[in-house]
């Protein structure tokens, strides 16, 4: 060793003992203190560690085994066997008579776990719609059910399951979506997905398989249709829709034979479809031998009557209907349903199959259990109850501060579209000032699929034409974050 406390590779010169190490080997002093049978594979750990973050750099020539079991007060055996398993991985190099040094071809990783989750905009007040109250969640109840579940779940449905899911749980599955939806629930043609994500996403494969290039949508509709089915390579045709519900003829000029729609709570119109309009598009899935994609992301939720039964429930031959649990309990869940029609249920399956090898199996006996004991129920009324006085309260903070406002969609769902007189806009200004002002909300122009329609809306507006059109979505808010929230946006615009 040099007296300058290196050696001729670069590296820090070992002391003596384990109390003088160089700074570059203290990493390692903790292992060395670990208890006799985990020394070794501590060791290991931490030496692995100490090249992955860079702290022992590529080039970096190690002292001796006799050196550095001495610095650390282990036996060198130890050092040795550490050595030759680094060496084995790629992490060190050695050869007879020169040593070992940290080879060249590790690079340092990066030690912070990024979280890609989608958050909040970090407003005094959030208006975009799309999420329950997370807060409502049955923590005790779900708790229970776990348990519960954990001591009597036999151990072959810890094995891989049907990809179609637990037949306990289609089996609930089906009872609640016959009840509560007025589907055609047969337990054989449920598959539990990962939510209507994944939903949509089997169904594009099934789509491709047959041929079909494309699949319309309703405009405005959910942003998210594009980007999945653009994965399966099946493309979007944007469909416009009237007060009905989604306008028939251009269907039919679009050449399209699968469709998705929203039809008890249009998203994010709130239209409900007419009777009328749901026997045209049967009557057209027929014509072409055709689907229609049933989304029913919020179908449980209506304020003025009983919710509207499923489509699903007049043709489920050619319905296939989605739903989930992210509206009713959390969307981190990720537990939804699929009733397949017959003639896509094979390659529906198979393609679930391949994707995960079937929904994890305790998720969906807890579930199953959840719903056998009425929980589900329960938890429903709860949130129904909650999202009530929620959508009241922003009724109310409108009617207040907005004189004039239309709202629509205000019977069911989570969210309501808003409607307000020419003299609060141009739209683009309006935005401005509630963002400004700490406000988060979304146009109704941000929810259209067409660039020729944002276009035409945005020209009508900025010509004077046409006021601001908004979608609040209110379910996470507690009603007097939603008075606060309208009465911002009020002085901001006002001021």
């Amino acid at each position: 060793m040099t007296s300058s406390g290196t050696n001729q590779g670069g590296a820090p010169a070992a002391g003596t003992r384990a109390d003088a190490a160089s700074p570059a080997w203290e990493v390692l002093l903790p292992a060395a203190a670990a208890p006799a049978r985990a020394r070794g594979r501590s060791l290991r750990a931490a030496l692995r560690e100490a090249v992955r973050s860079g702290r022992l750099g590529p080039g970096t020539r190690l002292p001796s085994s006799r050196e550095l079991a001495a610095d650390l007060g282990v036996s060198r055996g130890l050092v040795t066997e550490a050595y030759e398993q680094l060496t084995a991985e790629g992490y060190l190099r050695s050869g007879r008579g020169a040593g070992t040094w940290v080879a060249g071809a590790v690079r340092a990783a990066s030690a912070r776990a990024r979280d890609l989750a989608p958050r909040p905009p970090g407003a005094v007040v959030d208006f975009v719609p799309g999420s329950p109250d997370l807060a409502l969640f049955p923590r005790a109840r779900w708790a229970a059910a776990g348990r519960a579940v954990l001591a009597e779940l036999p151990h072959q449905d810890l094995g891989y399951p049907d990809p179609r899911g637990l037949p306990r749980l289609r089996a609930a599955l089906a009872e609640l979506l016959t009840r509560r939806r007025g589907v055609v629930a047969d337990p054989e043609r449920i598959v539990v997905v990962s939510g209507v994500a994944q939903a949509m996403t089997v169904l594009g494969f099934a789509l491709h398989a047959r041929g079909w290039p494309a699949v319309g949508v309703e405009d405005p509709g959910s942003p998210q249709h594009d980007a999945l089915y653009a994965a399966t390579g099946v493309h979007t045709v944007p469909l416009p829709l009237d007060d009905e519900g989604l306008s028939i003829g251009p269907l039919r000029a679009s050449g399209v034979r699968a469709v998705v729609t929203t039809p008890s709570h249009q998203f994010p119109t709130g239209i409900a479809y007419s009777a009328r309009r749901r026997a045209e598009l049967l009557d057209w899935a027929r014509a072409v031998d055709g689907f229609v994609v049933e989304d029913d992301y919020d179908g449980d939720f209506r304020y003025d009557r009983a919710p509207v039964g499923a489509l699903h429930g007049l043709d489920p031959d050619r319905v296939a209907y989605t739903g989930s649990v992210s509206k009713s309990l959390a969307p981190g869940l990720r537990l939804g349903w699929l009733l397949v029609p017959p003639a896509l249920a094979e390659t529906v399956v198979e393609r679930k199959r391949t994707l995960d090898l079937g929904h994890p199996t305790l998720d969906q006996a807890l579930f199953a259990r959840f719903l056998e004991r009425g929980d589900y129920d329960r938890q429903l009324r709860r949130c129904q109850r909650a999202y009530r006085d929620r959508r009241d309260a922003l009724t109310a903070a409108l009617t207040r501060y907005f004189p004039g406002a239309e709202l629509s969609g205000i019977a069911a769902g989570l969210h309501v579209i808003v409607t307000l007189p020419e003299r609060y806009g141009p739209e683009e200004r309006f935005l401005a000032r509630v963002a400004e002002a700490g406000v988060a909300v979304r146009s109704l122009t941000e929810y259209t699929h067409a660039r020729a329609g944002r276009e035409r809306t945005r020209d009508r507006q900025s010509a004077g034409g046409g006021g601001v059109r908004l979608v609040l979505g209110y379910a996470h808010l507690p009603p007097t974050r939603v008075l606060e929230g309208v009465r911002l946006m009020a002085e901001a615009v006002d001021g």
